[in-house]
C-alpha cells in the first residue's frame, strides 16, 4: 500500500519550497494533517503528491483527492486540467524556482485548495522535503542514516528506541528510503525533534547520494554489502560503491561526522579510506571499538551476549545483555544501535533499556497458524543472507511435542548472477535445518533441488509453483506445534501465503 504520513509542515512550507518566495500575507499557514500518494486516503487537510507508479497514474485522480478534501495537491502539467476541475487554484511552479512570482488565484478563499503544478513531481515532492528539513527544524538536530543490502529497517528502528530514552527521536515511517519515501519522512520533521533516523536504500549509484544532499546526515551507519539489487547494478562492488556514498556525504570528524561500520564484513572495512568523518567500528572481533561475543539463542525467548566497549583512554568496558530479538544475526543489528548510542553520549542504563523495550519485535511476527502451528512471518524482503539468517533462526527452535521445522521459501529476486548460487546456498542451509522444505515458484524449485543433491529427503520436500497451490497444501499438511518459516520476495505472494495459513483468516485449532 502507498504510504500515509503525518506532517509538520503547512501550506506556507510547500509554496516557499516551490517557489522560491514568502507567500503572500493571503494565504493561511494552515497545517498540512498528512501527506499520502493514493487519492484514495485523501482526507480533510492532507496533501496529495501525484506520482507516475508502474501501475497506475496519480495525475488520474487529482480530482478525485481533491473531492476527498486534500486541501494541497503537487501534480506536474498534466494534472492541470483535472486540478482546475476539482476547483482547486493553480499555482505555475514549471518555470523554475528563481524565475516565477507566484500569486494567489482570483477568488480565493482560506478554504481554496491549492495544486502546485511543477516540472516533475518527484522532485517537488524532494524540494519540500529538503526545505522541511534544513529550514524548519531545531538547529541541534542530528541525523542518523542508515544503508546497507540487509537489517536497514530494524536498526532504524532499534536505534529509534535507544535514542528515545533521552531525545525526542523521529524515525522514518515503515521502510520509506527511497528518492519518493525518504523527502515524504523529511515532512514528519517538526521543531521539536531532537534526531531523525532516515533509512537509505538504493536501486542505481547516486541515488544515496541524493538523498544525502536533502536530508544532511552527521552519523552514518552501514550494515552490510550483499547481493540484493545485484540485477539492478551488476556487480557486488557497484552495490559497495552505492552504500559508500552515505559515509562520503557525512561532515568530517572535527564536525561531528562519524561513520558506524561493520568491521566484520570487508567491503564495509573499506569504506573507513572514503571519508573523512570519524570512523566507529562494530562487530565480533576484539579489533572493533564495540564487539559482542558469548552469543546465545534461546529461540523466540530472545539472545543473549556480552558487549565489550573500549573506551578511548583505551580501557574497555563490558556487559552482559538479554534482548528480545530473534537469532543470533540480531546481535549485529544490537550491535549498530548501541553504537549509535555510544556516539551520542547515552549512558549503558540508557542503552539496555532501550534494547529490552523495544515496541514490538523487530520486522519478525509470530502468529498462531492453521491446525495448531506457530507461524514465523518474515516475508518483508528476502536475500540468500537474510533467508540463511532466518533458517539458523529456525534451527535455534525446539518444537513441542513432536512439532516439526518447515520452511517455506520462495523466490529471491533482483539477485542477477548470483541468482543460482543464492538459491542454492539456501538449499543447502535448508536440507541442515528443516524437517519439511516447501518451495514455492521456478527459483525456489532451484533450492529444493540443491536440498536434495545434499541428501535432504525428497519425500519431505514439496516444490509448488503458486501461492495458492501452497497455502491449499499446508492447510492440509500442517500439524500442531509445527514452526513454519514463510520467507520469499512480496512478488510470489509470500505474504498471501501468511495470511491465509494464519487462524485469524478464518481456522480454528
Amino acid at each position: 500500500m502507498p504510504p500515509i504520513v503525518e506532517t509538520r509542515i503547512t501550506r506556507h512550507t510547500i509554496w516557499q519550497a516551490l517557489t522560491g518566495e514568502l507567500p503572500p500575507m493571503a494565504l493561511p499557514a494552515t497545517p498540512i494533517v498528512r501527506a499520502v500518494l493514493d487519492s484514495r486516503d485523501a482526507a480533510e487537510g492532507d496533501l496529495f503528491i501525484a506520482l507516475a507508479g508502474q501501475q497506475t497514474d496519480g495525475h488520474e485522480y487529482v480530482t478525485a483527492a481533491l473531492e476527498n478534501g486534500a486541501q494541497a495537491v503537487i501534480c506536474e502539467e498534466r494534472g492541470r486540467t483535472p486540478a482546475q476541475t476539482g476547483g482547486a487554484g493553480l499555482i505555475d511552479c514549471t518555470r523554475g524556482r528563481w524565475e516565477i512570482h507566484a500569486r494567489l488565484p482570483e477568488g480565493f478563499t482560506p478554504r481554496t485548495p491549492l495544486a502546485f503544478v511543477v516540472d516533475s513531481a518527484e522532485d517537488a515532492l524532494q524540494m519540500v522535503g529538503g526545505f522541511q528539513r534544513l529550514h524548519r527544524t531545531r538547529s541541534d538536530l542530528v541525523v542518523i542514516g542508515v544503508t546497507g543490502s540487509v537489517g536497514k529497517t530494524s536498526t532504524k528502528e532499534l536505534t529509534h528506541a535507544i535514542l528515545s530514552q533521552r531525545y525526542r527521536t523521529l524515525a522514518s515511517p515503515g521502510n520509506l528510503n527511497s528518492e519518493q519515501g525518504l523527502p515524504l519522512a523529511l515532512l514528519g520533521l517538526g521543531m521539536e525533534h531532537e534526531r531523525a533516523i532516515l533509512e537509505m536504500g538504493m536501486y542505481a549509484l547516486g541515488e544515496i547520494h541524493r538523498l544525502c544532499e536533502l536530508s544532511r546526515p552527521r552519523i552514518g551507519v552501514v550494515t552490510n554489502v550483499g547481493p540484493s539489487h545485484l540485477s539492478r547494478l551488476g556487480s557486488i562492488e557497484r552495490i559497495a560503491a552505492a552504500k559508500a556514498e552515505l559515509v562520503q556525504a557525512l561532515p568530517p570528524a572535527e564536525e561531528g561526522g562519524v561513520a558506524v561500520l561493520n568491521w566484520d564484513d570487508e567491503r564495509v572495512r573499506a569504506m573507513a579510506d572514503l571519508t573523512t568523518a570519524r570512523i566507529f567500528r562494530y562487530g565480533l572481533t576484539p579489533e572493533a571499538d564495540l564487539w559482542a561475543d558469548e552469543i546465545i539463542s534461546s529461540g523466540l525467548e530472545g539472545i543473549r551476549f556480552r558487549f565489550h566497549h573500549r573506551k578511548p583512554d583505551g580501557r574497555v568496558e563490558s556487559l552482559y545483555v538479554r534482548a528480545p530479538l530473534l537469532g543470533r544475526h540480531s546481535v549485529h543489528t544490537a550491535l549498530r544501535a548501541a553504537s549509535v548510542g555510544l556516539i551520542d553520549g547515552l549512558e549503558w542504563s540508557e542503552i539496555v533499556s532501550g534494547i529490552q523495550n523495544i515496541p514490538g519485535q523487530l520486522r519478525l511476527v509470530i502468529i498462531p497458524g492453521v491446525n495448531g502451528s506457530t507461524v514465523i512471518d518474515d516475508t518483508y524482503n528476502a536475500s540468500p543472507t537474510s533467508t540463511v539468517a532466518a533458517l539458523n533462526l529456525l534451527a535455534d527452535l525446539e518444537p513441542k511435542n513432536a512439532g516439526r521445522r518447515v520452511a517455506v521459501l520462495g523466490d529471491m529476486r533482483e539477485l542477477g548472477q548470483y541468482t543460482d548460487e543464492g538459491h542454492k546456498l539456501v538449499g543447502r542451509r535448508a536440507a541442515d535445518v528443516v524437517d519439511m522444505l516447501v518451495t514455492v515458484g521456478d527459483l525456489g524449485e532451484v533450492i529444493a533441488h540443491a536440498a536434495r543433491e545434499v541428501g535432504y529427503d525428497p519425500a519431505k520436500t514439496y516444490v509448488m509453483k503458486s501461492a495458492d497451490e501452497t497455502i491449499a497444501m499446508l492447510r492440509d499438511q500442517l500439524r500442531p506445534n509445527d514452526v513454519v518459516l514463510v520467507k520469499g520476495s512480496r512478488a510470489i505472494g509470500m505474504e498471501q501465503i501468511v495470511s491465509q495459513i494464519a487462524v485469524d483468516a478464518g481456522e480454528t485449532n
